[in-house]
């Protein structure tokens, strides 16, 4: 059953009413311990963006609230809304959302994303919790997993607003796509030939009035590829975190999507980053190196970088053996009540 849902909050007339599933459709079981709701709000480009609202069950009074989204190319239905529903079972309320033009959220063109708008849904989402009556103004934190870790610490370098991060197993988007994994494109020719390639691909979409999708993760899995795209396959398409509105298990997003990371880099100032930050990566990750590298460019003693043993990428999404639950709550807790 889809019904229409709208927040609270004064809309302009560019902010359209969305259609939100009211049934449980997620890849992970709903708690009996928390209340879950549907909820919306907008950003300030006018997008509504559609959320899981996550509280505890029978507490009162004012709660820290957390905002969490990703992976990149995933919806809330999978790793954020686990995240945020396991968070709310610990005591805080939280907003799982889909970000601009993926899932249920608004914004067109579908499938796209923006390192200034994805960075902007975050600070979006605390724009939308500073106006609850049962949260707490002065105890917001984020979440980003994978893509929208590295969007996560761009918000926190640029909202004073949020108390305390948490990136797990993070992606510096404009790094991997600006120089390609492990930096192996890293020169001018290589980045040349990208944007090339993408722009004739720009060209081919507006004569063909549609954008031609990347795919998403791989249908078929050989022995030539490499682990973690094995990883991700078995994450996104199979039962364990299929959606049928994840961009990952379908058809990709768009492919020239990537064009505007090239020349915009998302963490240039989280070394001015004053809020405690948490990053989580797992041992054996192909995306370990990009924790590490912005760990090393954070200052103050509220900074920790925390490496899980044994865990890659994808086990940091759903394996509640590997996610470091505990030390996530024992962080918020310690620098949201400050």
């Amino acid at each position: 059953m889809a019904t229409s849902c709208t927040s609270n909050n004064k809309k302009t007339e560019d902010m359209n009413t969305i259609e939100l599933t009211q049934e449980w459709d997620k890849t992970f079981p709903k708690s009996e311990k928390v209340e879950h709701s549907k909820i919306t709000f907008h950003n300030r480009y006018g997008i509504t963006l559609a959320a899981d609202l996550y509280k505890p069950k029978n507490v009162q009074g004012v709660l820290a609230a957390i905002a969490v989204s990703g992976p990149y190319g995933a919806v809330k239905e999978q790793v954020s809304g686990r995240y945020a529903q396991t968070l709310a079972e610990r005591g805080f309320l939280t907003i799982a959302f889909d970000p601009s033009f993926y899932g249920e959220s608004g914004g067109e063109p579908r499938n796209l994303t923006s390192p200034e708008i994805s960075t902007e849904d975050f600070s979006a989402a605390v724009d939308y919790l500073l106006t609850r009556d049962d949260v707490d103004a002065q105890r917001i934190g984020i979440l980003g997993i994978c893509g929208w870790g590295g969007f996560a610490l761009n918000a926190a370098a640029n909202d004073t607003r949020i108390k305390a991060t948490v990136a797990s197993t993070m992606y510096d988007m404009s790094r991997v796509n600006a120089n390609g994994y492990f930096d192996a494109n890293d020169n001018a020719d290589a980045r040349y030939e990208l944007r090339r390639a993408l722009n004739e691909q720009r060209t081919k979409d507006y004569r063909n009035g549609d954008y031609e999708r990347d795919g998403g993760v791989v249908e078929n899995v050989t022995d030539e590829l490499p682990l973690f795209v094995k990883q991700y396959h078995d994450y996104y398409k199979t039962e364990r975190g299929y959606h049928r509105r994840s961009p990952n298990s379908t058809k990709g997003i768009n492919k020239t999507a990537v064009l505007s990371f090239i020349n915009m880099p998302l963490l240039s100032y989280i070394d001015e980053i004053r809020s405690a930050v948490l990053l989580v990566h797992g041992e054996n990750a192909h995306s370990r190196y990009f924790s590490e590298d912005a760990y090393k460019r954070m200052t103050g003693d509220n900074k920790e970088l925390l490496i899980v043993p044994g865990a890659n990428h994808c086990d940091l999404y759903d394996n509640l053996d590997k996610i470091p639950f505990d030390r996530i709550e024992q962080f918020f807790n310690e620098y949201l009540n400050k």
